[in-house]
């Protein structure tokens, strides 16, 4: 499982939608500004989320993006895995073959069991998790203010 530009900003897509609230609608253009993220790119994350089911989006007026679901209850993996495909971590996992030698290659096991592991804590870490880290940090930045 290769984390890509599109994954990391797809995540950090999710976090802004996440910190808004489920039922607000976020334009594109005001994640983009907060983000620091290209509001082109911005359109090639949506859409595979939005196909995904973990947003929606209103047209209009007071329109934009929101989560289908409380932040607790989507993983990190899932995120990862819409936005990432079935790429593996190596270019033996997904396909064997790549190299003559994947069938009896300790080396893809151990990448095997790495890529599991990673799949593990990423299932174990939801969008609330990402947004309760992000609030820690925002007030601790803030109480380093000094005059």
């Amino acid at each position: 499982m290769k984390i890509s530009t599109k994954g990391r900003y797809g995540v950090r897509f999710m976090m802004d939608l996440a910190l808004n609230g489920v039922n607000t609608n976020v334009t594109l253009k005001k994640v983009a500004e907060r983000q620091g993220i290209s509001e082109k790119y911005l359109w090639q994350i949506v859409t595979p989320l939005k196909s995904a089911g973990l947003i929606r989006s209103v047209a209009g007026p007071g329109g934009g993006y929101s989560l289908t679901r409380a932040p607790a209850t989507i993983t990190l993996h899932e995120i990862i895995d819409v936005l990432e495909g079935d790429g593996g971590l190596v270019d033996c996992l997904p396909a064997s073959s790549v190299c003559s030698r994947s069938n009896s290659c300790a080396a893809r096991e151990m990448w095997k069991d790495v890529e599991e592991r990673i799949g593990r804590i990423l299932d174990s870490l939801s969008l609330q998790d990402l947004v309760q880290k992000q609030l820690a940090l925002r007030e601790r930045e803030s109480s380093n203010y000094v005059i």
